[in-house]
């Protein structure tokens, strides 16, 4: 079984956990046709547009 040779210090500890605070939100914009916001380069959730073209027909409610 491995167990380490010497004790980890908590700077270095610290350090290697520190990379997930790192992490950022995901880029989202506006759509035009709905004004909702979505991720980029994705078809739009609320209204099924993309790059002005209608990609995916929705029921109206």
């Amino acid at each position: 079984m491995a167990v380490p040779k010497k004790k980890v210090s908590k700077a270095r500890r610290d350090k290697r956990r520190s990379a997930n605070s790192k992490m950022e939100a995901p880029a989202m914009t506006k759509c035009p046709q709905c004004g909702t916001y979505n991720l980029n380069h994705r078809v739009c959730s609320n209204c099924g547009y993309y790059k002005g073209e209608e990609i995916v027909a929705k029921k109206a409610d």
